[in-house]
Formats: C-alpha cells, sequence, structure tokens
C-alpha cells in the first residue's frame, strides 16, 4: 500500500517516521522547501542571540527518510490532486512535472502567517516570523547598525518571545496589538500583567487597541501610521497568528473551524482515503467538547503520529488537546491549558475559578523561593476542570502537564483536591492546585 505525505513539518516528519516503524515500506514525501523540520518555536534564541546559529533548530532532514527508505522530493510543489482517481501533479524547482499515484494520502500542508492587506505591506524589511529563512533574514537585518527600532505586530506567543529577543540585540523595541491587551487570547489579564510588567520593565514599549492604517516609507519601512499616532521602525515582525493552507483541496473535502480541513479522531478527511494532520487540520478541543483549531508544534506531531497508525490499518483514535503552552520572557514563565476564565466565558460556558496566590517552598526553605501564581476554571454543573494558568520565576512545567492531563480524562476540581501526591515540600514544593482545588469548597 502506497502512502503520499505532501509536507515535510513537524507533523509530516512524525507521520512519515512512524509509518516506517510500522514497517510501512511504500512512502513518497512531497515538500515545497529544501530545509524541513525547522524548530520555529527556538527562532527567537536565535534572533536573540541565545543561540549562535540556526543549526541545532532542525532534528531531521530529507536524508534521514531517504535513508529510512522513503523516496523524498524537496523544492518540490504539488499542484493539484484528484481525490477520485488518487493522484497528485507536482512541479520541480526546475520545472519538471511530476505525476504520481497513492493508496492512502497525508495532508500536512500547513499554516502560513496572516498578512492583512495594509497598504505600504510590501516595503522592505517587513518580515514574517516562520521559517528558518524568515529567522536568518531577521539575523542579518538585526546586525545592521542602521536597524535602531523594531516593531512586532501581534503581541501573542511569538510576538512577545521576539520582543524580548529584539531588545536582547539592543534595539528600541515597540510591541503592536489590535486587542486592549497582550495575550489577550490566551490568558487572563491578572496573568498577562505579569509578562507586561517584565516587558515594561526591560525597556520594551506597548502599545495596544490600535488598527495599523499604513507601513510608510520609500523603499523601505521607516514607520507604522496607527489609529492613535506613527511609531517609528527600520524593522518590523508581522506576528498576527497563521492560517491553514487549504487550497490545494477547496471545494473537495469538507473544512472545519477557522476553514481547516475538518478531521474525525482518526485524523481522517470527509474521503476516508486521506488524512489531515497539523496547522492545516481540525483538532478535538476538550476544553469546550468541539472540534477546533488550535496551531501548535505538539499537536502537530501527536496528529502525525495518529494518522500513521490509522493510515496502516491500526485503529487509533485522538485523544485531543488542551491547547497547552508555556512562556518564558527574561525570568517569569506563564502556563497554560485549557480555557482561561475569558476564554470560558467568550465560549458561554457557566464557570467559576479559583486563584491561589502563594511561596513555591515553606517558609524554612533556605534558596530562592518565588511565588506561583495560579488559576484553576472549572463548570458549574458538573465542576470539571476546563482550564488552568500558572505564573511564575519557578519552574512549574510538571504541574501543567498534569493539569492538561487532567482536563483531557474530564477530571473535576473535586478529584483534583483528593489526589495522591507524595509530599516533601523541600523537594516538590508547596501544592498549589492542591489548594485551589480544596478552595472549591465541594461538600459530599
Amino acid at each position: 500500500m502506497k502512502t503520499i505525505i505532501i509536507g515535510l513539518n513537524h507533523a509530516g516528519c512524525a507521520a512519515a517516521r512512524t509509518l516506517i516503524n510500522l514497517g510501512q515500506t511504500d512512502i513518497t514525501i512531497y515538500d515545497r522547501s529544501l530545509e524541513v523540520s525547522f524548530l520555529a518555536c527556538g527562532m527567537a534564541l536565535w534572533i536573540g542571540g541565545q543561540l549562535s546559529s540556526g543549526q541545532g533548530l532542525f532534528y531531521a532532514s530529507a536524508k534521514d527518510f531517504v535513508a529510512l527508505g522513503a523516496k523524498v522530493m524537496t523544492e518540490t510543489m504539488v499542484d493539484t490532486i484528484d481525490f477520485d482517481r488518487k493522484y497528485i501533479q507536482a512541479h520541480t524547482k526546475s520545472g519538471q512535472t511530476v505525476t504520481d499515484t497513492y493508496d492512502r494520502l497525508i495532508l500536512a500542508t500547513g499554516s502560513r502567517p496572516k498578512m492583512p492587506n495594509i497598504p505600504g505591506l510590501a516595503l522592505d524589511n517587513i518580515i514574517n516570523a516562520k521559517t528558518f529563512r524568515d529567522a536568518e533574514r531577521a539575523v542579518t537585518l538585526l546586525a545592521k547598525p542602521d536597524i535602531r527600532r523594531v516593531a512586532v505586530i501581534g503581541a501573542g506567543y511569538i510576538g512577545i518571545e521576539l520582543a524580548e529577543a529584539c531588545r536582547r540585540q539592543g534595539k528600541e523595541v515597540t510591541l503592536i496589538d489590535s486587542a486592549p491587551r497582550i495575550m489577550n487570547a490566551h490568558a487572563d489579564e491578572k496573568f498577562s500583567n505579569f509578562i507586561a510588567e517584565q516587558l515594561t520593565a526591560h525597556g520594551i514599549r506597548i502599545e495596544t487597541d490600535l488598527r495599523i492604517t499604513e507601513f510608510e516609507g520609500d523603499s523601505k519601512l521607516r514607520s507604522i501610521r496607527t489609529t492613535k499616532g506613527s511609531i517609528p521602525a527600520d524593522l518590523a515582525f508581522a506576528c498576527m497568528g497563521f492560517e491553514p493552507c487549504t487550497e490545494l483541496a477547496q471545494g473537495k473535502l469538507e473544512l472545519g473551524p477557522k476553514n481547516a480541513f475538518k478531521v474525525d479522531k482518526n485524523q481522517r478527511t470527509s474521503r476516508p482515503d486521506v488524512f489531515a494532520i497539523g496547522d492545516c487540520a481540525t483538532i478535538y478541543n476538550n476544553a469546550i467538547d468541539a472540534p477546533d483549531y488550535i496551531a501548535l508544534a505538539s499537536n502537530a506531531i501527536r496528529t502525525g503520529i495518529i494518522a500513521a497508525f490509522n493510515a496502516a490499518g491500526i485503529d487509533l483514535p485522538y485523544p485531543g488537546a488542551q491547547g497547552s503552552s508555556g512562556l518564558c520572557i527574561y525570568d517569569m514563565k506563564l502556563l497554560t491549558t485549557g480555557l482561561s476564565l475569558q476564554a470560558a466565558k467568550e465560549h458561554h460556558r457557566d464557570v467559576s475559578f479559583i486563584d491561589v496566590d502563594q511561596k513555591r517552598f515553606p517558609d524554612s526553605h533556605s534558596g530562592p523561593n518565588p511565588t506561583v501564581h495560579m488559576r484553576l476554571v472549572y463548570r458549574n454543573d458538573d465542576r470539571v476542570l476546563i482550564g488552568a494558568q500558572i505564573a511564575s520565576k519557578a519552574d512549574l512545567s510538571g504541574a501543567i502537564h498534569m493539569l492538561s492531563l487532567a482536563i483531557q480524562t474530564h477530571l473535576t476540581i473535586d478529584a483534583l483536591a483528593y489526589q495522591d501526591i507524595f509530599l516533601m515540600p523541600e523537594v516538590s514544593g508547596l501544592n498549589a492546585y492542591r489548594k485551589a482545588a480544596l478552595s472549591a469548597g465541594y461538600l459530599p
């Protein structure tokens, strides 16, 4: 049985490797780029000078998959797919036309940066933050002495990380967003404020609740005109979100939220022999119990593995996702999973929340003892946990992993309160989520 994979990104790599591990030998992979498996989540470290080069941000190459028995065609663009006759047509960088057939097709076509139609967008020095080439160009531009003022448009995870990176390079940085505050779609105001405080304390200017009307300059960017005035900028990063790349199958496969390919829990599209994975596909969101669009590398890898098993004839449903994410700005860490209180209300959920603000360790602790800020959000009708946020200078990634699993398994706030955990405060620290769960006040 022959499988074609379109896209050798995180999702495509995971699918290809899993198929090979399952003994599938007839695999052909197409990708329009030469570089594959780029860890875009690490580009801010490279841009900020915390990494000496970007080469360590690749974890696989096309040659790796060739060595494992797959056929790989990079710098090859797939132009059309005939879903009825099961073949694809593509063209190589040299212009050669390629026609290929499949029994199973896995679409890992990814996403592209959103680029609104704003006058002046074609000026030099306005760049995206998605690919290795984007990061390489940013590093080159930031090394130039005439690039002094940087604007980052979009105050989500990527935009905030890039603002820090550019400030680390000694630039004057302005972080811009149309929302009333940074991280408006990701965390509640109490928690986004911890990140905002870090940014402003390190000299980053934050401008929110405005709209960009024009990029100004002759051939190169010189300023950004907004509804609140003009912001000088020699370089701008466009970090306004992503949209799924689904044009190859427009009108041929059913679409879901954000116009991503609609898939079931086995990653099948509306055609049973065609699978979609990663940023081009919908994903089941356990926090809202419905299909959603959550473009994250972690989801891409897991959906790639799930699709490979099912394409190989092994029934393996996807357990869903919670949109678990993390951010570390200077030394402040913000971790989230599921819905914020604001997002829960936007989804018309009847919820309550519990906040805990306490030291990481007992007062007897002799080392650093940062404060932990935690919020748990749960439904009022069945008391099921649907969201958690943690902000601290301590590393509590283990706690957010556990809380993500709690949401995935539909754990109640009360079950969380009485979970069996070991007690050794000098090692494990004080348990903030147990304190929060107990504070929810369940009376049997």
